[in-house]
C-alpha cells in the first residue's frame, strides 16, 4: 500500500526535500567559511545579519504561518535562500558586499518563516510514539541536501588545492537546485487535510486575529518548560561560524573543506537517526529516555568540545593554517574527525531540541 499524499509522513518527507534543496543547500555553502568566499569577512557579516533577523523574526513568524498556512509560509522562506546565493554569485563579479550582507537579513526573515512552518509540521504532524522517528527521517533527508551540496562543491573544485573562492558554476548548480525545492512546497497540502491512516484529523488550535495570533506565541515564554528550555535554545546553532569559518575555511584548502562537509554532514545523517532510536525507546517511559538523552548528549559534547581545545591551540585567528590538505594523511585523519563529531553533537542536540518540543505539545500551530 503506498503513502497517501496528505499522511504526516509524506508531508514531513516533502518537507525534507524542501530542506534538503534550500537549507540543505545553505548549509553546503555555509560551511566552506563565508560562502564559499576567500574573503570570509562578507559571509560572516552576512551571517551576523541572517541570525539577528533570524531571532526577532521567529517571534512573529508562527502568526504568519497560522495566517498563511505551511505552503506559502515555506515558499517564502525558500525564494529567501535563492536570494542569497544569488548574492554570493553576483559578489564573484562586484564585490558588493552591503547586497549580500542585506540578503543574508532577508534570509533571516525567511529562514523564520520556513523553520516555523518546518518545526509545527514536523512536531505536531506524527503520533507520540513516532515523534523520534519522523525526526529521524527528516533530519537524514535534510542533511543529505548538503552532503550532495558538499560532493558538488568537492567535484567542481578537486583540482583547486589552494585555498580560494568557489567559481560561478558551483554557485548557479546550488541556485538552481534552491529554486527547485522552492517549486516544491507548492505541493504541500493544508493541515486541515492532513489526516493519519485511521482518518483521525491533525489538532488545530485557529485564532481569529493576528494580535491573539502574537500575544499567544508571547504567552509561551510565561510557560515555565519554556524557560528553561532557552539556554538550550540560544546554544543552538552559535558554533557554526566557528566551525565552518575559523576551522575549516581557515585550516583546510579549498577542496579539502568540500570533502570534510561530506562527512560532517553525513555525521549528521548518523547522529540524527541514532539518537532518534534512544528517544523513540518504548522500554521506557518518556521521562526516563528524556534523561537517557540528556546524559548522551553532555558526555558527547563535553568530549568533543575538549578535543577542540586542544586542536585551537595549534593555530590561532591571525596565524591561521589554511591548505592543510586530504593528500597529507595521518595527519589529517585526526582534524577530520574532531569535524565530524562537531556534526554529530549538532545533529543530536537539534534533534532532542525538537523531542522535547513536540512532547510538550502536539498542536500544529
Amino acid at each position: 500500500m503506498g503513502i497517501r499524499w496528505n499522511s504526516p509522513l509524506a508531508q514531513v518527507i516533502a518537507v525534507g526535500f524542501i530542506c534538503f534543496c534550500c537549507p540543505g543547500m545553505f548549509n553546503a555553502l555555509n560551511s566552506l567559511g563565508g560562502g564559499g568566499q576567500l574573503d570570509s569577512k562578507v559571509g560572516q557579516n552576512a551571517n551576523v545579519a541572517l541570525y539577528t533577523c533570524f531571532a526577532i523574526f521567529g517571534l512573529l513568524a508562527g502568526a504568519i504561518h497560522n495566517k498563511l498556512g505551511p505552503k506559502w509560509t515555506i515558499l517564502i522562506g525558500c525564494s529567501t535562500y535563492v536570494l542569497y546565493a544569488v548574492s554570493l554569485l553576483c559578489y564573484n563579479h562586484t564585490k558588493n558586499g552591503a547586497f549580500t550582507i542585506a540578503a543574508g537579513g532577508l534570509l533571516g526573515v525567511g529562514a523564520g518563516m520556513l523553520w516555523t512552518a518546518q518545526g509545527a509540521i514536523m512536531m505536531a504532524y506524527p503520533r507520540e510514539h513516532d515523534k523520534g522517528k519522523f525526526i529521524g527521517y527528516f533530519w537524514a533527508i535534510f542533511n543529505a541536501g548538503a552532503v550532495l551540496g558538499s560532493v558538488i562543491a568537492f567535484a567542481i573544485n578537486n583540482k583547486v588545492v589552494v585555498a580560494q573562492s568557489l567559481g560561478d558554476t558551483t554557485y548557479i548548480v546550488f541556485i538552481s537546485l534552491m529554486v527547485v525545492g522552492t517549486l516544491i512546497a507548492l505541493s504541500l497540502c493544508p493541515p486541515t487535510s492532513v489526516a493519519h491512516s485511521n482518518g483521525d484529523k491533525i489538532q488545530i488550535q485557529a485564532f481569529p486575529t493576528w494580535t491573539g495570533e502574537v500575544v499567544a506565541v508571547m504567552k509561551l515564554f510565561l510557560d515555565w518548560r519554556m524557560i528553561v528550555l532557552i539556554p538550550m535554545f540560544l546554544s543552538s546553532n552559535w558554533f557554526y561560524s566557528y566551525q565552518f569559518s575559523t576551522v575549516n575555511g581557515d585550516y583546510f584548502s579549498t577542496r579539502t573543506q568540500s570533502l570534510n562537509n561530506i562527512f560532517y554532514w553525513f555525521s549528521q545523517i548518523g547522529g540524527s537517526w541514532t539518537f532518534a532510536r534512544v528517544l523513540d525507546y518504548q522500554g521506557v517511559n518518556r521521562k526516563t529516555r528524556s534523561l537517557w538523552g540528556l546524559m548522551i548528549i553532555t558526555a558527547c559534547f563535553v568530549a568533543t568540545w575538549i578535543g577542540g581545545i586542544f586542536f585551537q591551540k595549534t593555530y590561532t585567528i591571525d596565524t591561521p593554517k589554511g591548505n592543510h590538505d586530504y593528500t597529507e594523511g595521518a595527519s589529517y585523519v585526526g582534524p577530520l574527525f574532531l569535524y565530524m563529531f562537531y556534526g554529530l553533537n549538532d545533529a543530536a542536540w537539534q534533534t532532542y531540541c525538537y523531542w522535547l518540543m513536540g512532547a510538550l505539545s502536539n498542536d500544529v500551530t
